[in-house]
């Protein structure tokens, strides 16, 4: 073998070696963000994911760099229940099943709560813009089919869905227990029920949905 061999052959190894470090940075950051959302620092990612904090600074330019990679593919399953949702035959059966099937994701993954249902369209562009979308025409077509309380907004499933990931968050021990919140609420969005007797406030919901997801910040 002459130098440039060896040479060749050692830059591959090196090469496959980064390859593999930036893999088990990718799943220690997933698998850390779902568990306790996007607080989590560089040091317990690279403790997690067995290497130094240094080479996870080598791999990932900043937070939102790895919190993109980490998260990009549970935002893609938030995409595929949207779309199964939004082809409903009923709106109101879409609604529910969205609500449903995003709460569970959501419930199980803190980090892609905090990217969703504050439309971080910056870190994971698409889930957010979409969603909303779905929500926005299942919405006006439950309205259209005498299915939805008068006065509901995407804003108010925005919510809805930060209370009942709330209580999935602070009741691990009863793991279906959120479910039972979440069908209340639900409930809550069928039509021939009383009007809502405070208005919207979409600047108060965007600054709720910021200040529950507040610890992502670096």
């Amino acid at each position: 073998m002459t130098v440039d061999d060896a040479a060749g052959t050692a830059a591959r190894g090196l090469r496959r070696d980064a390859a593999r470090n930036r893999e088990r940075i990718v799943e220690a950051a997933r698998a850390l963000f779902a568990e306790r959302g996007l607080a989590v620092g560089f040091n317990e990612i690279a403790h997690r994911a067995g290497v130094g904090v240094g080479t996870v600074y080598n791999r990932f330019a900043d937070k939102d760099e790895l919190v993109a990679a980490a998260l990009q593919e549970p935002a893609r399953e938030l995409l595929r229940v949207a779309e199964q949702a939004h082809g409903a035959a009923r709106a109101r059966d879409g609604l529910v099943l969205l609500l449903d099937d995003i709460a569970a994701l959501l419930a199980a993954n803190l980090g892609l709560r905090d990217i969703a249902l504050t439309f971080d369209e910056q870190t994971v562009p698409d889930p957010g813009t979409a969603i909303a979308g779905v929500i926005d025409d299942l919405l006006a077509r439950a309205t259209a089919e005498g299915d939805l309380r008068a006065g509901v907004t995407v804003h108010d499933l925005v919510v809805v869905l930060w209370m009942v990931t709330e209580v999935a968050r602070h009741s691990p021990e009863h793991p279906e227990l959120y479910r039972r919140y979440l069908q209340v609420l639900v409930d809550g969005l069928t039509a021939g029920t009383a009007p809502l007797e405070v208005a919207g406030a979409p600047e108060a919901t965007s600054a709720l949905s910021r200040r529950w997801a507040g610890s992502r910040h670096r």
